[in-house]
């Protein structure tokens, strides 16, 4: 449960950074400058060159990841139904600084010093639009797989009755144990394909979502496979058919 720690702090500093990202790209304001200076030690300030689509790319995504914050942040309050397993120290404080960088990465794709000169309606991509409807698909079944994990602890009026494990059917859980992880990479795929499919920056974080969820979801799958002798042996743990 504490993981709502998480994407509040997600929402409230990524939902700065789209303001301030947003207000420099409609207003032409510059942006404050200790990100100027976050911008600078991470090299991107001396950029003088036209960036092409990078302006739209990242205010797409880091509204796609502020969204995507505030959905999981909504679930945590109010779907879920947590039991009570705990966090080590190292994780949540590592989890906290995550979303702290992941929203600055973002960001920093694009320099401060450099307005495009185009009009952000124009800039749109064939690769924008895959991106974003990538991201619904994959958020609305992340959103329904966590809805299924919930309502195996509650009764049909919603009201919690119980905190044990259940093995879960419906939508994705037909082929893997995790489906709710494989749907958070998938939307971390989508918005490196929004930022132009090409930004080697993103797919290191990429990356790591994938070593991440992948580690969790065999965890959750051997649990699964030790503690339910009748569980279904064609589910994989985390990949489809894989």
């Amino acid at each position: 449960r504490w993981f709502t720690h998480f994407y509040v702090v997600s929402v409230l500093w990524n939902g700065f950074l789209l303001i301030c990202l947003f207000r420099a790209e409609f207003l032409g304001e510059s942006f404050p400058s200790w990100i100027q200076a976050m911008h600078h030690a991470l090299g991107r300030a001396s950029q003088s060159k036209d960036t092409g689509n990078e302006h739209l790319s990242a205010l797409l995504v880091l509204l796609l990841l502020w969204l995507h914050s505030c959905r999981r942040l909504a679930e945590c309050l109010w779907t879920s139904v947590f039991s009570s397993g705990v966090i080590h120290i190292v994780q949540y404080c590592f989890g906290l600084g995550y979303y702290i960088a992941v929203g600055s990465t973002v960001l920093c794709q694009v320099p401060t010093n450099v307005r495009n000169g185009k009009k952000l309606s124009v800039q749109i991509c064939w690769y924008h639009i895959i991106g974003v409807m990538m991201y619904i698909w994959a958020s609305l079944h992340q959103h329904r797989c966590l809805a299924i994990l919930a309502n195996l602890r509650k009764s049909r009026s919603g009201k919690v009755v119980s905190l044990s494990h259940s093995v879960p059917f419906g939508d994705w859980f037909e082929s893997v144990s995790c489906p709710h992880y494989f749907a958070e990479l998938l939307i971390y795929v989508s918005m490196a394909i929004t930022l132009g499919i090409h930004n080697v920056t993103w797919w290191c974080v990429v990356m790591y979502v994938l070593f991440n969820q992948a580690l969790a979801a065999v965890l959750c799958h051997e649990f699964y496979q030790k503690h339910f002798s009748s569980y279904p042996k064609h589910r994989k743990a985390f990949i489809p058919l894989v």
